[in-house]
């Protein structure tokens, strides 16, 4: 397998992406090529001080950046020459089987929808965000490309989640619930309850409308919705966690008593920081497109980075793009999508 890696996108610099591209590369064998992808000047002077040599390792050179504060689709037309939109030509042009990029979240998903393009019968492609909870994660998606979706996205949103979840997290049938305000087929808005009846006839272990105190019961693995509510949605779950720990720690401080209690709860509260550390999975993947397209965190640091680098290859691996395309097809036969095309260029 071969992966691109956008190496300018990051916040902490080129030499800690490269840093965690080592050390997915001395765990990964499978990888066969790796390009690095950005000014090389930066590169070359990075790869010494993070110590190795991999024969498997190109440098792209690029002069360009998308910025975080560039209008995507219009920084995309301008920097013919950004690191995004090279590595996202690797794709297109088929030396790469796979991109990773930290950079603006909209500029990797308007690389990813021009250049890489949708796969066949995709009418749009998505964000799929890992939120862990007790036990194990859910899925949630979109979690913010497109604000504003049809019923059918939200149905082959579904089926793509419906995949991720099986082929990558290893549930064996996952389960799949739409995001509403209520869990009568009746309750939600025009857009929920048309995807509601989409869903229905589609090839799911569909358990209908789901709310959002049901997302940590452990009662659903694949959550449907827009991406304006899902971006919410995990903003919310995010800050959430950091306040939770935040108060925790200034309780579990204000005396000696409770700070001999935390002493000893010490390794439970570690577990669950582990278990909570989005460094884990290093970011999400946007499904939907002709090759893998990974957005890992602008803020990882080198295992987030690698960690970004082993969910992409499981993926690869796991034909997971090859299963989209296949169980696509025979929803859009069933539900009226669009079958046509083979996507965006």
């Amino acid at each position: 397998m071969k992966i691109a890696v956008d190496v300018m996108g990051g916040d902490h610099g080129c030499g800690v992406v490269i840093a965690g591209v080592k050390l997915a590369l001395e765990a990964n064998k499978k990888i066969s090529a790796l390009y690095l992808v950005g000014d090389q000047s930066a590169i070359h002077a990075a790869l010494p001080a993070r110590g190795f040599r991999d024969h498997r390792v190109k440098v792209i050179h690029t002069t360009q950046v998308v910025e975080m504060d560039d209008k995507p689709a219009i920084a995309l037309r301008k920097k013919r020459d950004s690191s995004i939109g090279r590595a996202a030509e690797l794709v297109a042009e088929g030396q790469a089987d796979a991109l990773v990029s930290l950079g603006n979240t909209g500029g990797i998903f308007a690389a990813a929808t021009f250049k890489v393009g949708r796969i066949k019968g995709v009418d749009r492609g998505c964000i799929a965000t890992v939120i862990p909870r007790q036990g194990n994660e859910f899925v949630l998606l979109d979690a913010g490309a497109n604000v504003e979706c049809t019923p059918l996205n939200l149905a082959q949103f579904a089926v793509m989640g419906k995949i991720y979840s099986r082929e990558v997290l290893g549930r064996k049938n996952p389960r799949v619930g739409v995001l509403s305000i209520g869990t009568e087929d009746t309750k939600g808005n025009e857009l929920t309850l048309g995807a509601f009846k989409l869903c229905k006839q589609l090839d799911l272990n569909f358990i209908g409308n789901i709310e959002g105190h049901d997302l940590f019961k452990d009662h659903v693995d694949v959550v449907v919705c827009d991406g304006f509510v899902g971006n919410i949605v995990l903003k919310t779950c995010e800050s959430l966690a950091v306040a939770m720990f935040s108060m925790l720690k200034r309780e579990l401080m204000s005396n000696p008593k409770r700070q001999i209690g935390a002493y000893l709860a010490k390794n439970a509260f570690q577990g669950i920081r582990k278990r909570m550390d989005p460094e884990v999975y290093g970011g999400a993947p946007m499904l939907g497109f002709n090759g893998i397209v990974f957005k890992a965190h602008g803020s990882a640091r080198e295992r987030a980075v690698a960690s970004a680098i082993r969910v992409t290859s499981e993926t690869l691996q796991h034909g997971v793009n090859e299963t989209i395309a296949r169980e696509i097809a025979k929803a859009n036969e069933k539900i009226g999508g669009n079958s046509g095309g083979n996507g965006v260029k």
